[in-house]
């Protein structure tokens, strides 16, 4: 079917005709609005007939990341939890898809999350048009020779991705949290430059914190930077997002989450990597009536409070979240349907950030 061919949604005795159009694997778009997806039967004129299963009417909003041009969602999926956690196969295609069928498309791994990329490649590389897709690399992984930061161990791990992700090529390559002083030897930042102009990424970026973030986003070669932004870690809310502003950087905020630290049953590999937002989210002693959300469960409010309080800042172009649970896959999907949150809120929760910081006599730094 041609895209100037009209369309007729059928819904019990109701027709609906829509054109120009886009046909999706979930339904059919006009514009930024979905109107095909409807439990009905789609016709197009020459008597083919498509399935649809349900109505959307909310398509999640796309902003460019950055000079990179690339149009993302604001919820992306990261993918530590499924290497991490030993996630199997099954579970994994089920909230990927989800993921894509509910329109988010920013798919983010790494060389080093023990078995994601083969994850993600086995389940969703035959929609790889769908999704912008970033991994990681610098630091020493499994059959591959170099030393960390190295242009031979970059290059090498930059293939072993692209086969593992069943790609030509990745849309972003992350230097994986490498410091300051690695930067400006510029031997790794270098590699990258020429996977870029061997056709084997098409961006450059860095994921980190602090002041090496805040310097990567002042190199030329550096399009995206990856940084931590949560209601507990607001660090490179005042030292990294500005230096992305000036230079046209794409921004990901990594753990919007915060790694849920009002949550008491962390286990495993998790538990110690919460301690320290669990720490500061105690000392905050965030109220929810304060914030606007009387009468709620907690755990099932603070996930929307945090991703919102990162998509409030208008650097920041994603969130990723990592899940194994399908049902928080698309909790988080309406959570970041709804934007940004409340001014008021945001500006409260900075507050007790700051009051706190101020209290136990630390600085408080971005968390890797």
């Amino acid at each position: 079917m041609q895209r100037d061919t009209p369309l007729v949604v059928v819904i019990g005795s109701q027709s609906i005709v829509r054109s120009p159009w886009t046909f999706h694997s979930r339904g059919i778009v006009d514009g930024q609005r979905l109107v095909g997806k409807v439990p009905g039967i789609l016709f197009s004129n020459d008597c083919r007939r498509i399935n649809i299963t349900r109505l959307r009417l909310q398509v999640m909003k796309k902003t460019p990341l950055g000079k990179t041009g690339l149009q993302v969602t604001a919820l992306g999926f990261g993918g530590a939890e499924i290497g991490y956690l030993a996630t199997d196969k099954a579970r994994v295609s089920s909230i990927l898809n989800l993921l894509l069928d509910e329109w988010v498309n920013v798919i983010d791994t790494a060389a080093s999350y023990h078995g994601s990329e083969e994850l993600i490649g086995q389940t969703i590389s035959h929609r790889r048009g769908e999704y912008v897709l970033i991994s990681k690399c610098g630091g020493s992984v499994p059959q591959v020779e170099g030393e960390p930061w190295s242009e031979k161990l970059i290059t090498q791990t930059i293939d072993r991705s692209l086969q593992r992700l069943k790609v030509n090529r990745l849309d972003v390559m992350l230097l994986h949290s490498c410091d300051l002083k690695v930067l400006r030897q510029g031997e790794a930042v270098g590699a990258l430059v020429k996977a870029r102009e061997a056709g084997k990424i098409r961006f450059a970026g860095y994921s980190g914190d602090n002041e090496a973030a805040a310097y990567a986003a002042t190199l030329p070669d550096i399009a995206v930077i990856e940084t931590s932004i949560n209601i507990a870690d607001q660090a490179n809310i005042d030292l990294v997002l500005p230096a992305a502003r000036k230079h046209n950087v794409g921004v990901i905020a990594k753990r919007p989450l915060a790694n849920a630290p009002w949550r008491s049953d962390h286990s495993g590999v998790y538990a110690g990597y919460v301690k320290t937002y669990k720490e500061r989210f105690t000392a905050m002693g965030l109220n929810l009536a304060d914030l606007g959300y009387a009468k709620v469960k907690p755990e099932s409010v603070w996930p929307e409070i945090a991703l919102r309080f990162t998509l409030s800042f208008p650097e920041v172009n994603t969130a990723i979240i990592g899940t194994t649970n399908p049902v928080n896959a698309k909790a988080n999907v309406e959570a970041a349907e709804k934007g940004s949150l409340d001014p008021e809120a945001v500006t409260k929760i900075r507050a007790a950030f700051a009051d706190a910081q101020r209290q136990s006599g630390q600085t408080w730094t971005g968390q890797t």
